[in-house]
């Protein structure tokens, strides 16, 4: 393949955020594990993964193309491919759509119509609730926003199960709770970028130190909701020697934002975050493995 090829293949893979699939596909991958009454074949959980990145990378690249003129003003997100002039704006929402339709089929196919089903809802949500809707009007957009990017454990146990059961939500609210923090401390860190692009992000409307609190909030109410797959028996001593070990570090990153009060503390405070969910997700994934 020549160099202006991969090229090509390049730009349209970034539009599609690629650094943000694989958390994706992990926070969905335990569900397989959990699954009631039949193990799933590993054809069957690839092919679903498939379906379900194919879902998040048509609302990326769809979120790319209603957000280009934004992104152009922003200092991290200018270099993107539309924002830049890569690509054209039209061959970026033709792409969107491909995958949207790849996406539906794949699942319907493989997984059934609750599958297909939710992955479209995820899309629709996080590109007309979220994205048209939701980010230029509400500093909260964090949080309700954070229901579409916790959605593939909701899809892969409508794929396994035929619907949502105790799986699908208990990581669902995991990654929704998650989230706020996550994107917080960005914002944090980013402010004036996000104030250049004219989107209310928390820190510019109701203050820094008050955003801080709520960062830490949030931590404090992660500790049960990460604690819940033990305490309905989804998961068991390993899973929750990780998540309180891993708790404690989120909490005490939040409290060190909310002392120090520096942009440096909110960049430690967003790794810590990625690690975070990383772990849990991790340790869900190990034990389920070992109690095969």
């Amino acid at each position: 393949m020549s160099q202006s090829a991969l090229s090509v293949l390049r730009t349209y893979a970034d539009l599609t955020k690629p650094r943000l699939l694989p958390m994706v596909l992990f926070t969905g991958l335990p569900v397989f594990g959990m699954a009631a009454g039949r193990e799933p074949s590993l054809g069957f959980a690839g092919l679903t993964l498939l379906g379900i990145a194919l879902a998040a990378a048509s609302a990326n690249t769809l979120n790319a193309y209603i957000e280009r003129d934004k992104d152009a003003l922003m200092e991290r997100t200018r270099e993107r491919p539309l924002p830049s002039g890569k690509i054209a704006p039209g061959a970026a929402l033709g792409f969107g759509l491909v995958l949207a339709v790849a996406s539906t089929l794949l699942l319907g196919a493989v997984a059934g119509a609750p599958a297909a089903g939710l992955g479209i809802a995820s899309i629709l949500f996080y590109v007309f609730v979220y994205t048209v809707w939701l980010k230029p009007r509400s500093a909260w957009n964090a949080v309700i926003g954070g229901a579409a990017g916790a959605a593939a454990p909701l899809i892969a146990d409508g794929a396994v199960n035929g619907s949502v059961g105790l799986a699908g939500l208990t990581l669902f609210a995991i990654v929704f709770f998650w989230q706020p923090p996550h994107v917080w401390a960005i914002a944090l860190y980013r402010k004036r970028d996000y104030e250049a692009a004219g989107i209310p992000m928390l820190p510019s409307v109701i203050g820094d130190q008050p955003t801080r609190w709520r960062m830490l909030w949030y931590t404090l109410g992660l500790v049960p909701v990460t604690l819940a797959p033990v305490a309905l028996g989804l998961l068991g001593p390993i899973y929750l020697a990780v998540a309180l070990g891993m708790n404690a570090w989120f909490v005490f990153a939040a409290v060190q934002v909310l002392r120090e009060r520096t942009d440096a503390a909110a960049r430690r405070m967003f790794h810590v975050s990625l690690a975070y969910l990383f772990s849990l997700f991790l340790a869900m994934n190990v034990e389920l493995l070992i109690g095969a």
